[in-house]
C-alpha cells in the first residue's frame, strides 16, 4: 500500500494543481534534487483514523508560493497582502491535497479525519521522520520549472 501511497499522492497533487490553479505539474523521477537555502513556505495537514496517521507537507519556495497564491486567488502579485495571505494560500492547498488523499483512502475502506492546516516557513529545512514512520517524498515541477515538494509521514505503514 505505501506504493500505491505515492500514486495517490501523485495524482491528488496533479489533480488539485490542474483543477484550482489551471496549472500543469509534472512529478520529477526518483531521487531528483531538492531545492533548498531559499525562503520556503511548508503547508501540512494531518490525517487520523483506525488504521492509519499521519502529516503530508507541501513546501516549494516563497517565490512559487506567491504564485500559487495569484493562482488561486485571481490576483495579481502586487496586489498580495503580505505573507498572510500566501500562507492561507499554502495551507488551502496543503488541505485540498490531503483531502484527496483521504478521499482515496476511503474509498479503499481506510477511513480517516484530517488536522486543520498549519504553515513554516524557513531556510535550509528538512522534515525528519521518527524511526517508526515510514517516510515518502515526492517531487514535482511546474510548466514553469518551480520545484513543489511533497512529504508524506505515515504510522503505521499501510498495509493490504
Amino acid at each position: 500500500m505505501i506504493d500505491d501511497l505515492d500514486d495517490m499522492v501523485q495524482s491528488a497533487v496533479t489533480e488539485v494543481f490542474s483543477t484550482m490553479l489551471n496549472t500543469k505539474i509534472q512529478v520529477e523521477p526518483p531521487g531528483a534534487a531538492i531545492a533548498n537555502g531559499e525562503p520556503h513556505v511548508a503547508g501540512s495537514v494531518g490525517f487520523s483514523g483506525g488504521s492509519v496517521c499521519g502529516v503530508v507537507y507541501l513546501y516549494c519556495s516563497a517565490v512559487f508560493a506567491r504564485r500559487i497564491t495569484c493562482n488561486l486567488l485571481g490576483l495579481q502579485d502586487n496586489e498580495i497582502e503580505g505573507d498572510e495571505m500566501v500562507n492561507d494560500a499554502v495551507g488551502e492547498m496543503a488541505n485540498m491535497v490531503v483531502g484527496q488523499l483521504k478521499s482515496r483512502l476511503c474509498d479503499r475502506g481506510i477511513t480517516c479525519v484530517l488536522t486543520v492546516p498549519s504553515i513554516v516557513r524557513g531556510t535550509n529545512f528538512t522534515i525528519e521522520a521518527v524511526s517508526s514512520t515510514s517516510r515518502r517524498l515526492l517531487a514535482f515541477r511546474s510548466q514553469d520549472n518551480q520545484q513543489l515538494v511533497v512529504e508524506a509521514l505515515v504510522k503505521p505503514p499501510l498495509s493490504n
